[in-house]
């Protein structure tokens, strides 16, 4: 993990994935945010209805494809345009008191499924915490969309353990942040109605 004032440089990011690529995941439960939810873990997961169609489908899977997940403003993936592919390395930053976190993650597994599109990342060596976070939005029996986000996590760095009410509440965040968005993002240039449906 890396701390600045400062948004760190294109050759700082470079810098900082090239040596987090040669390690492996930070934790032995790699693969688990599809199965059974992993002991000794803060485990959570978070949805909100999109809509319906073909149009709004197609919307969504954009919205994953380019990251737009993450919050504007105080959050950011490098390379921006980073493909959906197993074992892609990124660079996941997050701006708090005024300081930029950098952390390392690797995709773990994708899903392009019919009815099922979006991707997990595990963290590195060099992320605050040690865990795994999938992104996917799911198409219902009844034609329903939904945006998901499930995480296992735990601290792994002193400041983390030692701020963990503060942490938490920034994951929290995090999701409130992401699936609003997601939302705006899907359905403001589709101009359709949609119900919100948070489960925090």
């Amino acid at each position: 993990m890396r701390i600045s004032i400062s948004f760190p440089n294109s050759t700082q990011i470079q810098q900082f994935l090239k040596i987090e690529s040669g390690l492996d995941y930070s934790y032995q439960e790699v693969g688990a945010s599809q199965k059974e939810e992993p002991k000794n873990y803060d485990n959570d997961h978070s949805s909100i209805y999109l809509g319906r169609g073909e149009e709004l489908w197609s919307q969504a899977k954009k919205v994953l494809d380019h990251w737009q997940q993450f919050p504007k403003g105080w959050t950011k993936i490098l390379p921006a345009q980073a493909p959906l592919e197993v074992n892609q390395n990124v660079a996941v930053l997050f701006r708090m008191w005024g300081l930029w976190f950098t952390n390392s993650a690797r995709i773990v597994y994708v899903l392009k499924e019919e009815n099922r599109y979006g991707f997990a990342y595990g963290t590195l060596p060099g992320h605050v915490e040690k865990g795994e976070e999938c992104f996917w939005i799911e198409r219902e029996a009844n034609g329903a969309i939904y945006y998901h986000i499930k995480a296992f996590s735990k601290p792994r760095f002193w400041l983390a353990k030692l701020g963990y009410p503060i942490a938490r509440m920034y994951q929290r965040k995090f999701v409130r942040d992401s699936l609003n968005q997601f939302v705006a993002l899907t359905t403001a240039t589709l101009g359709k109605d949609y119900q919100k449906n948070i489960k925090l």
